[in-house]
C-alpha cells in the first residue's frame, strides 16, 4: 500500500526518469506530516479557546518562570512572528484577561507582557493536555524509533538554524 507521497514519486519517476525524486520521500512526507500534526495540535488549543499563536504566546510566558513576563519583541522572536502580528495576539489575550501589559521596571520606556493568574491557570491546563496529545501522536512509534527520529531531526534542524 502506497502513501500519497509514494504515488507522486511513482508518477514523477514515470514522467521524468532522468530526475532523482528520492528527496520527495523525506521532504514530502515531512510537509504532509506537519499539516496533519498542526491540525491535531490545534484541536487541543481550540478546547481552551486559543489559536496556535495565542497558545505559543502563553507558553512562552509560562516558560519564562516567575514573574512570567517577557518584552513584546522577545515574544515575537520566540514565536517567529512580526511585531504587528504579536500586537494582535496580545490585544486578544489581554481582552480575555490572560495577559497584562505594563511599563518595564528595568526600562521605563519599554513594555512587558505578563501572564495573569487566569492566563497561568489556563496555559497550565492546556499544556498538560497538549503534552498528552503529543504522546498520543507519537504512540505509533516505539521509544527507540522516536528517539532516533528526534536525533535525526535535531541534527538537520541545527544545520538550518546555525
Amino acid at each position: 500500500m502506497k502513501d500519497h507521497v509514494a504515488r507522486i514519486q511513482a508518477e514523477w519517476a514515470r514522467e521524468r526518469p532522468d530526475l532523482d525524486v528520492r528527496p520527495q520521500g523525506v521532504i514530502g512526507r515531512l510537509h504532509r506530516l506537519a499539516g496533519h500534526l498542526t491540525e491535531q495540535l490545534c484541536v487541543v488549543y481550540r478546547r481552551y479557546g486559543l489559536g496556535e499563536g495565542e497558545f505559543d504566546v502563553l507558553a512562552a510566558l509560562r516558560r519564562a518562570g516567575p514573574p512570567f513576563e517577557r518584552a513584546p519583541g522577545e515574544l515575537a522572536q520566540f514565536t517567529m512572528v512580526t511585531t504587528g502580528a504579536m500586537t494582535k495576539r496580545l490585544d486578544r489575550l489581554e481582552r480575555d484577561g490572560l495577559v497584562a501589559r505594563r511599563r518595564s521596571a528595568a526600562d521605563g520606556r519599554g513594555r512587558v507582557v505578563a501572564l495573569t493568574p487566569a492566563g497561568r491557570e489556563l496555559i497550565d491546563r492546556a499544556f498538560t493536555e497538549h503534552m498528552a496529545n503529543e504522546h498520543r501522536l507519537l504512540s505509533d512509534l516505539t521509544d527507540e524509533q522516536a528517539a532516533e527520529l528526534e536525533k535525526l531531526l535535531t541534527q538537520w534542524l541545527t544545520r538550518f538554524e546555525s
